[in-house]
């Protein structure tokens, strides 16, 4: 039995938004606000944490910065997982598609919660898909005893059906070797 620790990234500095490079899917590389940064400062003290064995983190760049604190103030050894990222509101082209319709197809897996009509012609990432991606990533660091997963507040509220998830907010999960196969 392996217990993971899914944990919301830390606040992002939307500040540097739309220059730079950080616009379209460059703003999946945003950091960290100062904010942020105390709130997983402040999240290293938990007492759950302390017994992680490693932590995975999704390769967008609030996650990452919120890990690399977390590696560096447990003492625990990092590992990036692309499959990891947040919920895709592209699923055909894996493209950045405009904003516009990007908050068109939140609006649909909101309004479908995850499950829609037709799942082989939806253009976002299905619940199902969601969650055979993050059960993946689980069986493949079950040989673990406590694994931290940074990762994002949509891919938490989906996969395991809880309000969307505060910033630094941590939800455990306990993952038995070779289950959870039907997801």
């Amino acid at each position: 039995m392996t217990e993971f620790y899914f944990i919301r990234h830390g606040q992002i500095n939307s500040a540097e938004r739309d220059t730079k490079f950080y616009h379209g899917r460059g703003t999946d590389m945003l950091t960290l606000s100062k904010t942020g940064v105390e709130q997983i400062t402040a999240l290293s003290t938990d007492a759950r944490l302390k017994k992680a064995n490693l932590i995975v983190t999704s390769p967008y760049g609030r996650a990452l910065h919120s890990a690399a604190i977390l590696s560096r103030l447990l003492n625990v050894p990092l590992e990036v997982e692309t499959n990891l990222h947040e919920w895709m509101a592209d699923i055909k082209g894996y493209d950045f598609i405009p904003y516009e319709q990007a908050v068109k197809n939140y609006v649909e897996l909101r309004e479908t919660g995850g499950v829609p009509e037709d799942e082989n012609a939806c253009p976002w990432e299905t619940l199902s898909h969601l969650k055979r991606r993050v059960f993946d990533l689980m069986e493949k660091y079950s040989d673990m005893d406590y694994v931290i997963f940074m990762c994002h507040g949509t891919l938490m509220q989906y996969v395991f059906d809880i309000p969307h998830p505060d910033n630094a907010e941590v939800y455990t999960y306990l993952y038995a070797k070779g289950g959870n196969k039907n997801v």
